[in-house]
Order: C-alpha cells, then structure tokens, then sequence
C-alpha cells in the first residue's frame, strides 16, 4: 500500500519549488515525478492534485498498479523518472499501458541545486523539471525494437562468455608446453577444435593429431606436430576439458539466440518489396553467419530498412544489426544528421568560456551505435574508396583515436540519410567532394613551392 510522506520530510524543498515556480511558467500543469530505487519509489505530484503530494510505492506488482491508479486519479498525464539501473523498467511499462506518457531522463542532467539530498526533495525536483519543460526524454525505440535489442544485448553477452573460455583453453594448453596457437590463427577453427577434441579422447599421437590440419593452414604438417609435442599433465587436460565444454555450451546458446533473432526480424514490417527493387549485389564481404540456415540477414536487413546499407564501405551486416537492434527502421526522432551524430556522442562537446575553447572533446556516450560504427571504421584502412582516402587522410592529420571518430560521424550520417530517404549509395557524390579537396592540395602544393623558387608543371599520363 503506499505510504504518505511526513510533511516535515517534504516542506523544506516545497518551499523551494514555491519560490522557484514564481519565475518559471508551468508548462506540464499535469506532470509528476518518480524518484526510482530497487525497493521503494518516491512520487511527487503537483500540491494541488492530492492533499499528500508525495507518496512512498514499494516494487512489487501490486504496488506499482496502485501507483498508476494513484497518478490517473490526480489527473497526471506525464512523467519524469530517471533511468537508474533497470529498476525503472517494470515502472515504465505498467504506466505506459495506463496511457500516461513517461519521461525518461538522463540522471546527469537532473542534479539537485545544492543543499539537502533526500529521496523525497529527489522526486519534488523531478516533479518541478518536468512541469516547467526543463528536461529532455531519452531515446526510447519502439517495443519491437526494443525486444530485438534484448536479444541482440543477450547474444554480445555469450560472444563474450565464450570468448573467455577460449582463453581458458589456451591457457590449459600452454601450461602443457602444446604450442598450437603458435602455429594456427584460431584455436577456435575447424583446425584447432579438431585437434583439442582429439586430445580430449585420448589421443596422444603428434603426428595423428597434425593430419587433422586442414589445407589452408599455412604452417606445414610437421610444423604443426612439432608444437603438439607437451607433458600432459592430468590437472591441464582436466581444465582444458571443461572450457572446451563451457565453449561449446555457450556456442548452442549462441545458436538459439540467431534463431530468435530471425523469428523476430520477421516480423517487422517490409518497407521494399523484392520482386519490385531487388536486392543490389554484394558490395563488401559479410561475415559466414550473415547467411545460416537458408536465412539471409542482408536481404532481410533490406527488406526492413528499404534500402542496402552494406554498400557502404567498411559497414557488413553485424553494423546493420547492431544500427537495427539500437535505432530501429525509423528516425524520426532526429530531426537531422547532425542530431543523430550528436545522440551517438560522435560530435565534438565544444566548452567555451570568455572567448577560449577549454575542450572540443566528444561527450562519454556508452552507445552500442557508435561503438559499431567506430569497428567499421577499422576496414575503411585498407578501402580502395572515397571513404577510405578520407579515413586514411585523418588519420595522418589527427592521428588513430580521432580519425576513427571522425570517420564514424562520417558513416553516421551517410546511414541516416540512406534510411530517411531510402535511396541507394552513390559514391560519385562524395568523389566530387574529393576533387574539390585535391584541387584544393594541388593550389596548396604550387602556393608552397613558388615560395621555395619552384614552379610545378603536370605530366602527362603515359598510355
């Protein structure tokens, strides 16, 4: 049952917000606030809706559906409530189906002003935000989305977990003096497997064990028996048995979880028919599992989206995932490319003071976005395209860490106007915006040796 807050507890800031709601208008006359924790919510709503404005909710079930009844019949129609933890979740889905929009904030940008700090003054200052329009909604996709992005979070989490074990086989292995990650690039191949399965039967036999290399190893078959050479030690190969075991249990979770998602990207909604704009070929390698089980992801991801975004240089189809699980297909809620690259923290957070620019560092935004997005950079090093010369070109001006950046708000924004307008990369345009910039060197380069009493002349392509 909720609890009403003592009026002692709740008058010194209540004469505060008094005083502060003399200068700022009302905006939200029907907003209230909600102080989130793991066993008790504190809600305040405006003093003219109840006689206790500020009442305690326990976490349970029970409780928060009394604290929506509560909050329909003071007539709130919004809310504010930080995004602590996940303890808001539960809250933010039993309100949102009572129709009550709620407001998602960011806690680094509801600080209290100095002086005392309770939960109750907590959700009176959440309460005064919000209804005088001083705070900002989070970016909270769709539930569709969103139960693709929980999928998708519980697979990375797996990738990780199995990730660990292979070096807890590597680590077993070593300790046995068997140099096999000198010679093969992946323990976790059909080579290595094959090899550690083997040694998990029995086999002892190097020169058995090295037939089982596969043809495109490029260490030799004698190479490779000379590094299964080792004292193998009971304790090695009682480890090395249960990683390889916790390996291949987390690879069948992995495996449901790739059925999950492809049950549910069917079921989002086609925004390109097939028959009628057909699928463009590949343009970039995609990764072996980007077509598993007859399921093709980068035909579905442009079936959802209306448009290929693995034509752009450096993005595959886990890019494209990771974009669809996070965003989702539309983007309305930016009202530009600019904002869009502002939300993934890929822009600089200009502070300046008196005319002095104390820091143009970009914000510490945890985005899975742009972390994405910064990984694709990684293949732009090597790219024979537009995409790559300016990675490449920043990279030599700023150095690694910034160019990724800057290379990342480039494919930012290159995939929110592709998804906004649905029509296909076209590398020409940015080809004219790279003649623009060698012309540009070139007047620069001919500036700099006049100076030196040089005078540069063009030679003429040999046939």
């Amino acid at each position: 049952m909720p609890k009403p807050v003592s009026k002692k507890a709740s008058s010194g800031h209540r004469s505060r917000t008094a005083k502060a709601n003399q200068c700022q208008p009302t905006i939200r006359p029907h907003a209230a606030g909600i102080d989130v924790g793991a066993t008790e919510l504190y809600t305040a709503v405006p003093s003219d809706s109840d006689p206790q404005p500020v009442r305690r909710f326990a976490t349970f079930t029970e409780d928060l559906n009394a604290l929506a009844d509560w909050l329909a019949a003071c007539k709130v129609q919004t809310v504010a409530m930080e995004s602590t933890g996940v303890y808001w979740i539960p809250v933010f889905q039993i309100l949102e189906e009572r129709g009550i929009e709620v407001c998602l904030v960011n806690a680094k940008h509801v600080k209290n002003v100095p002086g005392r700090k309770t939960d109750v003054s907590d959700c009176q200052w959440l309460q005064y935000l919000h209804s005088v329009g001083l705070l900002a909604a989070s970016f909270r996709p769709p539930a569709q989305v969103c139960q693709l992005r929980s999928i998708y979070r519980q697979r990375d989490r797996l990738v990780r977990f199995a990730s660990s074990h292979v070096q807890h086989m590597q680590k077993a292995l070593t300790q046995m003096n068997i140099q096999l990650a000198n010679v093969i690039s992946d323990l976790t191949g059909k080579t290595g497997l094959a090899i550690v399965d083997a040694m998990l039967r029995g086999e002892r036999d190097e020169c058995k064990l090295a037939k089982l290399r596969d043809h495109r190893i490029k260490a030799s078959e004698k190479t490779v028996a000379k590094s299964l050479v080792g004292d193998w030690k009971a304790e090695h190969l009682f480890a090395l048995r249960q990683a390889r075991a916790s390996y291949a249990h987390y690879q069948n979770q992995i495996a449901e979880c790739d059925t999950e998602i492809q049950d549910r990207l069917r079921q989002f909604e086609s925004k390109v028919d097939p028959a009628v704009q057909p699928q463009p070929a590949a343009a970039n390698f995609t990764l072996k599992e980007s077509k598993e089980g007859g399921f093709d992801l980068r035909e579905e991801f442009h079936r959802i989206l209306g448009v290929d975004l693995t034509q752009v240089p450096g993005i595959q189809t886990t890019t494209v995932g990771v974009f669809l699980s996070e965003v989702g297909p539309c983007l309305d809620r930016f009202a530009s490319p600019k904002h869009f690259a502002s939300w993934l923290g890929l822009c600089p957070d200009n502070r300046i003071t008196g005319g002095r620019v104390l820091s143009a560092a970009t914000r510490d935004v945890k985005s899975r976005t742009a972390g994405a997005l910064r990984m694709a950079t990684q293949a732009l090093h090597r790219s024979q395209s537009v995409l790559g010369d300016y990675f490449r070109r920043m990279k030599a001006r700023l150095g690694a860490p910034e160019a990724i950046t800057a290379a990342a708000h480039k494919l930012a924004r290159i995939l929110y106007y592709l998804v906004k307008t649905r029509c296909p990369y076209d590398a020409s345009i940015f080809a004219a915006e790279e003649e623009v910039h060698r012309k540009r060197r070139e007047k620069s380069l001919r500036k700099q040796a006049a100076l030196f009493g040089f005078q540069l002349t063009p030679i003429e392509a040999v046939a």
